[in-house]
C-alpha cells in the first residue's frame, strides 16, 4: 500500500546527536535527529502525511537516519542520496535538562542543494511548507531553499512556516544570520521562535516586543516558546498565553520541535493551512489559539519527559491531554 500523499512538506536537515549516557562523558550513543527531521516525524506521529526534503549522507549514520525515517512512515520521495557524510551533533545536557550543542558539519551533506534536488513545484495536495534551523543558514543550500520559499510565498497556495531555531554556534556571522533569519520571517505567513532564537534576532527587545516586531514584517501569526513557562500566539489582533505541563524533565532535546510538529498538525486538523493563507491564520480567535498552543505545550511536555528527540504519538499526546483536563477540572 502506498503512503498517503504528503499535505506537510518539510525542508531542513538530519544530524546524528551524540548523546550522553549514564556510563559517563566519554561514552555516547548516537540517535537520528535534527529540528526539521524531528518536526517532520513529530507531524507524521500524529497523523499529518509529511515528506521530508532532505540530503541524506553517505555513511553508516546516513543508513540509520534513512531508516528513522522510513520507519516512521515519512513520504521517501523527497530523500537525496547525497555523497557527502552526515551532519554530528555533541550534545551536553545541564542538571535542569537543557541540551547545548557541540556541531561537527562543514563537509555534511545536508547544507549541499544541487541544482533540480529541490522540487520545481509542489504537489496540489500540499497545504504547507516548513523550513527550520542550520539549512537555511548554510550555503551553497541555503539560497536554494529561500528561492522555494519565496516562490511558495509568492503563489499564495499553500502557508509557508519558519523555526528559525538558532543554533548560534552554526549559522556563520551573526549580523548575517540575523539579517537572513529577518528576510525569511518576511516571506513566512507563521513563524514559531523561541525566547532563545527572539534574543539573537532582536537582541535589544524583550520577547513579547520581539515578536510583535516580528509580526510587523509580513506573518500572519507568531508563536514564542517560552519553555516552562509555555507559549504565547500572536495575530495582528490577538494575543493569547498558555502554560506549560508541569512534568519531570529527562531532557529536553526536540521539545521545540515536537511543539512545532504538533502545532502544524493541529493548524492542518482545523482547516488553517493551505490556500488563502494569510486569511485562515487571522482569523483563528482566542479559544482557537489557546486550543492550539494547549496542544502543541503538551507534545512538548510529553517529549521532554523522555530522553531524546522522541515526540508522542496521537494516542500518548491525547493521554496527556486528558490528564491536563482532569487536573484542571479538579481545580
Amino acid at each position: 500500500m502506498s503512503a498517503p500523499s504528503p499535505r506537510l512538506v518539510v525542508v531542513g536537515e538530519n544530524v546524528m546527536d551524540l548523546l550522553p549516557t549514564a556510563h559517563g562523558p566519554d561514552v555516547l550513543r548516537a540517535v537520528p535527529g535534527g529540528g526539521p527531521a524531528n518536526t517532520a516525524v513529530a507531524a507524521a506521529r500524529l497523523g499529518t502525511p509529511t515528506r521530508l526534503l532532505a540530503r541524506i549522507g553517505a555513511d553508516g549514520f546516513g543508513a540509520r537516519i534513512r531508516d528513522r525515517l522510513l520507519g516512521e512512515g515519512l513520504d521517501p520521495s523527497g530523500l537525496v542520496a547525497a555523497d557527502e557524510p552526515s551532519a554530528l551533533a555533541v550534545a551536553t545536557v545541564g542538571r535542569d535538562g537543557s541540551a547545548r550543542y557541540d556541531f561537527r558539519m562543514d563537509d555534511a551533506a545536508d547544507w549541499r542543494w544541487r541544482p533540480g534536488e529541490l522540487p520545481e513545484s509542489l504537489d496540489s495536495r500540499v497545504r504547507a511548507v516548513h523550513a527550520a534551523s542550520l539549512a537555511l543558514f548554510r550555503e551553497p543550500g541555503s539560497a536554494r531553499i529561500e528561492a522555494m520559499l519565496r516562490r511558495e510565498h509568492g503563489r499564495d497556495e499553500v502557508t509557508v512556516t519558519l523555526d528559525p531555531n538558532i543554533r548560534p554556534d552554526g549559522v556563520g556571522d551573526p549580523d548575517e544570520a540575523r539579517a537572513l533569519a529577518l528576510r525569511h520571517a518576511a516571506q513566512a505567513h507563521l513563524v514559531k521562535a523561541s525566547d532563545e532564537d527572539l534574543a539573537f534576532l532582536c537582541p535589544d527587545l524583550p520577547p513579547l516586543r520581539a515578536a510583535r516586531a516580528i509580526a510587523t514584517l509580513g506573518p500572519a501569526l507568531v508563536v514564542v516558546t517560552l519553555g516552562a513557562k509555555g507559549a504565547v500566539a500572536l495575530t495582528h489582533t490577538r494575543e493569547v498565553e498558555v502554560r506549560a505541563p508541569r512534568v519531570r524533565v529527562a531532557d529536553t532535546v526536540g521539545a521545540g520541535d515536537a511543539f512545532m510538529g504538533a502545532l502544524l498538525h493541529w493548524l492542518d486538523r482545523a482547516g488553517r493551512l493551505g490556500r488563502g493563507p494569510r486569511a485562515r491564520l487571522a482569523a483563528l480567535g482566542q479559544d482557537s489559539l489557546r486550543e492550539l498552543l494547549t496542544f502543541a505545550t503538551a507534545a512538548a511536555a510529553c517529549t521532554v519527559t523522555r530522553e531524546g528527540a522522541d515526540s508522542p504519538t496521537a494516542d500518548e499526546l491525547a493521554a496527556v491531554l486528558e490528564e491536563a483536563d482532569a487536573v484542571d477540572t479538579r481545580g
